[in-house]
This record gives structure tokens, sequence and C-alpha cells, in this order.
């Protein structure tokens, strides 16, 4: 079962959709020890970093989040999802993030004549081998919404890059951590790949 935490971020729903459309087990919660009982959680999302770290502390779920990821459980952040696991993000200055991992969210510049936000359908390059994108080949389109984009402070941990104005990191794993910037659950047939790509990942006992 694959437990969604329920922060009342946007673009949730979709997941459970994928999810289930995979023949996984989905629930939307943020039930402590739903949570903690899953094979293996989800932090989706679309909105604003301070907002969604002010709904995640108001709900008791920081504390929970790295919690499932002390135990080893498999842990996957999508989108604003994967903005939060990291430290700061220029969109709300001073707001402190999960910390999961070190690196730092800036905004895309706008100077190269592109539009921000960044919507649409973008290619993949792997830096690194990911357990993600196993039988998945570079190149592949994926889709994007975002205005900010990650910069990862160990390169070790980026699966999956693109470029839009800048180089984007656009996909991290380190131990039972991932995090895709793109939507899988938006990305046709090679999100769903993906999305099954991480249930097959077996939890890591701690």
């Amino acid at each position: 079962m694959t437990a969604i935490i329920d922060y009342d971020a946007g673009n949730i729903k979709s997941v459970e959709k994928a999810l289930l459309k995979l023949g996984e087990e989905a629930i939307i919660t943020r039930d402590r020890e739903t949570i903690l009982h899953a094979d293996r959680v989800i932090l989706p999302g679309v909105g604003a970093f301070g907002d969604a770290m002010h709904k995640l502390r108001s709900y008791g779920l920081e504390e929970v989040i790295h919690e499932v990821v002390r135990k080893g459980i498999p842990f996957l952040g999508i989108c604003l999802g994967l903005q939060l696991m990291f430290e700061r993000s220029d969109e709300s200055d001073g707001v402190k993030g999960l910390g999961l991992l070190s690196g730092e969210v800036l905004r895309i510049p706008d100077d190269k004549g592109i539009k921000v936000p960044h919507i649409g359908w973008n290619s993949l390059k792997f830096p690194n081998k990911g357990r993600l994108f196993q039988g998945i080949p570079e190149e592949v389109y994926v889709y994007f919404v975002h205005s900010y984009y990650l910069k990862a402070k160990d390169e070790e941990i980026v699966t999956a890059s693109t470029e839009y104005g800048t180089l984007i990191h656009a996909s991290v794993e380190k131990d039972n951590v991932f995090a895709c910037q793109f939507h899988p659950e938006k990305s046709s047939e090679v999100g769903l790949s993906i999305l099954k790509n991480f249930i097959g990942i077996e939890r890591e006992e701690r």
C-alpha cells in the first residue's frame, strides 16, 4: 500500500489515480500511523513552498516524514514535494525546508527569452544511474509545471536532468529517498513506468 501525504496541496488526486491504474492500493492521508505502516510514501504537490511547509508543520507531518526516511520506507517527492525535501527556496525566503537532502531551490532565470513558469514536455538526461529509470531510455519526454528548480549540492544524487534556461536537476535518489521535479502521473506511459519502478522498490531495513 502506498500512502499519499495529504497537506492540502494541489494535484494529489491525479497521483492516486495513476497508482490505481497500476493496480497499486493507494490512500490519501495525514494519519501518522497509516503513513508509518505504508509500504511506501509519496509527497506530491503543486503550490507555494512557504505555504506548504506551514501546512506540513501545522498537521504535524514534518516529523512523520523524517521518521519515514529513518525507517527506510521508500519515499518519493513529486514537483513541489521534491522542492520541500531540500533546505530552502527562493520562493519563500527564510522558510526552512525539510532538509532531507542538501541543496537549494532557485527561480528559473527569465532573462533568456523563455517563459516562466515552465509548462510543457522536456527530455531527460541520466547523469547517474537511478532505480526510477530502470528500463527507460535517455531523451524520453516528461511533463513539467514549475517556476523554481533544484540545484542539488551533491551531483552524485542527481539521476535525471533537463535544460530550460539553465541546467535543472530533474530527479534525485539517495538511499530510500527519491524525488522528481516533473509529474510522472501526467507523463503518459513513461510516467507510469517511473511510478511502477518506484512501487517495486523494497524497504531498506534500518
